[in-house]
């Protein structure tokens, strides 16, 4: 009976210091290119995909709905809303509102776009931390315009808006929460950005983020979002602190 074969590891022996070392350096640069691929992979997966909507939760959730390829189609619950008091003097929260929690700082970005009937229709980002605090920003069709508007409501909803040229095809819009306040984008194209307000919000709570569509006045309409993404943000405060304690 003959001797079982010998497991080969590496068929590579150096025979000198002076090899072993240069052995090690170019295994070394392998493994980083190597590394560096997986990463780059992670981060277009990660691009591409975003959150992934059907892990997220409803508030208000309509009486149709579908998630496909990660992308959300509802038809917009007839006369719905989120407002508080001011000026019309009533109190709603009733607008559908897929939502995810999120602590700290981070930006928010989403594709949307409503096949919009009738005045206040709307698809907006939307940011909430209770009944009386919340943002909601996006497109708002009113008397005929298509408008960049934003409801910031502390205690009283208080409403700004800009109005577009043209119906768009899609509207991106980014918030970008750090501290106590909201910075707030819209793109048109989804790679140049205008900001278009910044805003107190409370900071040191978990809040609600996700995509909410109203049709305050009207029977609803088709609201579609896409691209929905959210990007953790190192706390600002921490990264003073260490840069002045390195």
């Amino acid at each position: 009976m003959g001797h079982p074969p010998k497991m080969v590891i590496n068929n590579y022996c150096p025979k000198n210091n002076k090899s072993h070392s240069l052995y090690i350096i170019n295994t070394f640069k392998i493994m980083k290119k190597i590394h560096f691929i997986f990463l780059l992979i992670s981060v277009i997966t990660g691009k591409a995909n975003g959150q992934k909507l059907n892990a997220m939760n409803w508030l208000n959730e309509p009486s149709e709905w579908e998630i496909k390829d990660n992308k959300l189609t509802m038809q917009v619950t007839p006369q719905s809303d989120y407002w508080n008091k001011s000026h019309y003097g009533f109190t709603v929260y009733d607008g559908p509102f897929l939502y995810t929690e999120r602590s700290g700082e981070f930006e928010v970005v989403v594709k949307m776009s409503g096949v919009y009937k009738t005045r206040f229709d709307q698809v907006c980002l939307m940011l909430r931390i209770d009944e009386n605090n919340y943002v909601k920003t996006g497109v708002e069709y009113v008397d005929g315009i298509y408008n960049i508007s934003t409801v910031h409501t502390i205690d009283k909803s208080s409403w700004s808006v800009m109005g577009l040229k043209e119906k768009p095809k899609n509207v991106w819009m980014k918030a970008v929460r750090r501290l106590d306040a909201l910075e707030i984008f819209y793109s048109i194209d989804g790679i140049t950005y205008t900001m278009t307000n910044t805003v107190y919000f409370p900071e040191f709570k978990t809040i609600q983020v996700g995509m909410m569509a109203a049709s305050p006045d009207g029977k609803g309409f088709t609201a579609t979002f896409e691209d929905f993404k959210i990007t953790h943000l190192p706390d600002q405060r921490r990264l003073e602190w260490l840069k002045n304690n390195q």
